[in-house]
């Protein structure tokens, strides 16, 4: 009896051990479908991209740009100061009044300079009063030498007075001019046409001299100031065109380069060239803008500033290769725009090496993928 039963849970353990293997097994093989199903799921997984996506790079008509910023300045601008030291009386005019050159547009108190004009007036008065006197002992005492009278070294006594108050004489007429000038200055006149930009001084405030009072500018010749690193400085010559965007004008500006300045600044190094604006309605004094010179004409390798991205201090773009995407690190160059506005590219950058004619790069507006991001791209019409 007792070695049935030892046989029974013997069996019965041997069937509970194979049941379990066997479950272990299914197990097993289930994961690993579902694992392989899942792999096949991911795989099939891509981004799909519609033909305004990419960029099929090609040699291209290019214009090169030079970027320029800087700020619109008046050719032709005058501060009007105090030439004396006075209250400021009256003045007539403020910003945004027109004015012509010669106008006058205010007075400082004259009251001190007529009184100095008074005494330097008396004054030289009494200088020639003096001439006078000595002029007339002069004559009386030639008159008296020649008769023997006098001694000659009486005479050159006289006439050493005489040339002496003359030359009183004189220095006290141009006090008296000095002080006519001085009253005039008291006159304040506009030294050119154009349009008052800011008022610095109000009536009733006194103005030591040198102290400034109105500024006037010109705004029919208007230019900007820009600098530009001696790099791009080997391209640009007088003449060369340059479009501008200026705050608050929807249609660009245009212009020219003027002039080139001969050194660089001490702090950037940068050259200043002057930009010559055409004429528009809407520009003013002080205005940012920004754009670029118009330099050489070249064909080569662009794309839009915009595609190129920047990580661990190389640059990249994503290109699309056997239908996957690829981090192709590139070398660019100068700006430059497509000469065939049809293009619809605004600005592009010159690519040197990295990318050839043909391939394909995504826009910024993809966003970044991970490398190996499979894609498809729509197919084009009329196309299999």
């Amino acid at each position: 009896m007792k070695r049935t039963t030892r046989w029974i849970l013997l069996g019965s353990l041997s069937l509970l051990l194979v049941g379990g293997i066997t479950r272990a097994i299914l197990h097993k093989k289930a994961i690993q479908t579902e694992l392989a199903q899942s792999s096949a799921s991911v795989a099939s997984r891509y981004v799909a991209l519609q033909e305004g996506d990419w960029i099929t790079v090609q040699p291209m008509a290019l214009i090169g740009t030079v970027p320029v910023t800087g700020t619109v300045k008046a050719v032709t601008t005058a501060m009007v100061k105090a030439k004396v030291a006075a209250e400021l009386l009256r003045l007539t005019v403020r910003e945004g009044d027109t004015v012509t050159k010669g106008q006058l547009i205010g007075e400082l108190d004259p009251q001190e300079y007529q009184a100095r004009l008074k005494q330097a007036q008396e004054q030289a008065a009494s200088a020639k009063a003096l001439y006078q006197i000595a002029q007339q002992a002069l004559d009386n005492n030639k008159a008296l030498v020649q008769q023997g009278f006098i001694s000659k070294v009486a005479l050159d006594n006289s006439i050493s007075n005489a040339a002496s108050s003359f030359a009183n004489q004189q220095a006290a007429e141009a006090a008296v001019e000095l002080a006519r000038k001085s009253l005039q200055d008291t006159h304040l006149l506009a030294p050119i046409s154009g349009q008052v930009s800011q008022r610095l001084t109000q009536p009733g405030e006194r103005v030591s001299i040198d102290g400034r009072i109105v500024e006037i500018v010109d705004l029919s010749k208007l230019e900007l100031e820009a600098g530009v690193s001696p790099q791009d400085l080997v391209t640009v010559r007088i003449g060369h065109p340059v479009v501008l965007r200026i705050e608050g004008l929807d249609k660009p500006v245009t212009g020219h380069i003027a002039r080139i300045n001969p050194t660089a600044a001490a702090a950037t190094r940068a050259i200043s060239v002057y930009v010559a604006l055409d004429t528009q309605a809407g520009l003013r004094h002080g205005l940012f803008a920004q754009g670029a010179i118009h330099t050489d004409q070249l064909t080569a390798l662009a794309l839009p500033r915009s595609v190129i991205r920047s990580e661990g201090g190389r640059q990249f773009v994503q290109v699309v290769r056997d239908d996957k995407v690829v981090r192709q690190t590139v070398e660019t160059g100068r700006s430059a725009l497509a000469a065939d506005p049809n293009t619809q590219l605004d600005a592009v950058v010159i690519i040197l090496r990295g990318l050839k004619a043909g391939d394909r790069v995504l826009k910024d507006n993809v966003g970044l993928l991970a490398e190996g991001t499979p894609v498809q791209l729509a197919r084009q019409p009329g196309k299999r």
